[in-house]
């Protein structure tokens, strides 16, 4: 493949390169500086990235000997990826400026968790996967930390390395048995391998599927891998756990879809069930434990961490019945709605902790009066959160679960936790509008709301309400990213 082509087929992480290093730049000249004009700069990066992204919409090309791929499945995620950078640096402009001494590392660092991200969508060996998602942990760890004046922020930071070094040990492991029983490290090779010379060696899929799923679970916070999540949500700075509540999941479900369906496809017995075993402990586990939070951030967590059991519910049930690639569209869909839903919540909490300092939930009584904007935002968001009409997040779950009724009564299963834990789901998140509407406080002071917050709030809201009013473009765009290069027709 010629040498532009490949510059063509990379341009999206082209730009945020480059944008990375103007970033870095920018830095350096203005370090006398305020810098107020640094976070623009960086939010820029993302935008202007959308556009190469939709340039190569369509194509379906592999590159690098084989270590990428440029399919709609990686610009669906990519999409979502700087999305998410986007909307987070909308709500960093002024959570940094009292808060750390220098704003440029954050942005630095969220551009290059952001590149990171992107190019683990796209891998397709398990050297490049690998790579990827090191490059993307350590950059996370960073930024959980990144506060180095708070010993919650330091100890987040300590706890999520801590925890990610041994999880990215195990999936080490695991890869190297695949490669170790079919001779090659690309996941098309390792499935042809598993099918022909390497046959008699089929019995390692069990055990490197416990291995991989242990890694790529860690990444999606979903249980029994998630113990890290709660403590580095509380922890980190708020725009941090935002990202981490959708860019690092999205990353880490792209990479798991991937892996299992390319590499590991043959061997979907071997691991579908124990995959959706594990999506029932996120349901419960994650609702359950979210309705005993009183610090908003932890309860998110939590939630992310049942969400993310959601959401596997719909991978799942593709591989119980891939026929119809419903569930897989499902999971497509979800991430697009997540995206939007779950930073706009953290958006409001941004915008709420900015202005009283706290996290703590009962400090949300009477918000409704304080700030309507606010209030009535992030109620909308917690109801697409939990799956009301009229919003998002109710075409997220119905398609997720509609396809699980319909795949036997394993998928029935799935769906029947995932109902009941919804509906546990709506007590915590409806005992905050609870709180904001129909409890009132004294003498509270009207808050005042960034604008840059407002814009990053309003846009989230805009396109919950138009999912839930409207999915059909969306339904089309995941429906049309399914393809998956050499795993799917």
């Amino acid at each position: 493949m010629p040498a532009s082509e490949v510059l063509t087929l990379l341009s999206p992480e082209l730009v945020v390169l480059v944008g990375i290093a103007l970033v870095l730049a920018l830095d350096l000249a203005w370090r006398d500086q305020p810098g107020r004009l640094l976070p623009f700069v960086a939010l820029a990066v993302p935008v202007v990235a959308v556009g190469p992204v939709a340039a190569l919409w369509g194509r379906r090309e592999s590159l690098l000997s084989g270590m990428m791929a440029v399919d709609p499945f990686a610009l669906y995620f990519k999409l979502i990826l700087l999305g998410a950078a986007a909307l987070v640096m909308l709500g960093s402009v002024r959570y940094f400026q009292t808060r750390a001494g220098r704003q440029g590392e954050f942005y630095l660092l969220l551009l290059l968790a952001t590149l990171a991200a992107m190019l683990a969508t796209s891998a397709t060996d398990l050297i490049s996967i690998y790579l990827a998602f090191e490059f993307v942990s350590l950059s996370c760890y960073v930024l959980v930390s990144y506060l180095r004046g708070s010993r919650l922020s330091s100890e987040a930071g300590l706890k999520y390395f801590l925890f990610g070094a041994v999880t990215s040990a195990v999936m080490l492991y695991g890869m190297s048995l695949l490669y170790g029983a079919a001779g090659t490290t690309s996941l098309e090779g390792i499935a042809k391998a598993l099918r022909g010379p390497a046959a008699s060696l089929r019995w390692l899929a069990v055990p490197t599927a416990v291995l991989l799923l242990a890694g790529f679970s860690f990444k999606i916070a979903i249980a029994p891998f998630h113990q890290w999540a709660p403590d580095a949500y509380q922890g980190a700075p708020t725009p941090v756990t935002a990202f981490l509540s959708v860019g690092s999941k999205m990353a880490g479900i792209a990479v798991l879809v991937r892996v299992m369906v390319v590499a590991m496809g043959d061997f979907q017995p071997a691991w579908a069930r124990m995959l959706g075993a594990f999506a029932i402990v996120s349901m419960v586990l994650g609702n359950l434990v979210a309705a005993q939070q009183t610090d908003i951030k932890r309860m998110l967590a939590y939630s992310s961490i049942a969400h993310a059991g959601y959401i596997m519910v719909g991978f799942v049930t593709f591989v119980l019945d891939p026929a119809a690639f419903t569930g897989l569209n499902g999971v497509l869909l979800y991430a697009g709605v997540y995206l939007f839903t779950n930073i706009g919540a953290f958006l409001g909490v941004i915008a709420f902790e900015e202005a009283t300092g706290s996290t703590t939930i009962a400090d949300y009584e009477g918000l409704i009066r304080r700030s309507p904007f606010l209030a009535a935002l992030l109620a909308y968001f917690l109801l697409s959160l939990t799956g009301m009409p009229f919003t998002g997040g109710m075409f997220a779950k119905f398609f997720v679960f509609a396809p699980a009724i319909q795949a036997g009564s394993f998928g029935f299963l799935l769906a029947a936790v995932g109902v009941a834990t919804s509906i546990v789901a709506a007590f915590y998140y409806l005992n905050v509008v609870r709180l904001m509407f129909f409890r009132t406080v004294e003498g509270a002071n009207r808050l005042i709301i960034p604008g840059a917050v407002r814009v990053g709030l309003a846009i989230a809201a805009a396109a919950t309400l138009l999912i839930g009013l409207y999915p059909q473009p969306l339904i089309s765009l995941a429906s049309r990213s399914v393809v998956m290069l050499g795993a799917l027709p």
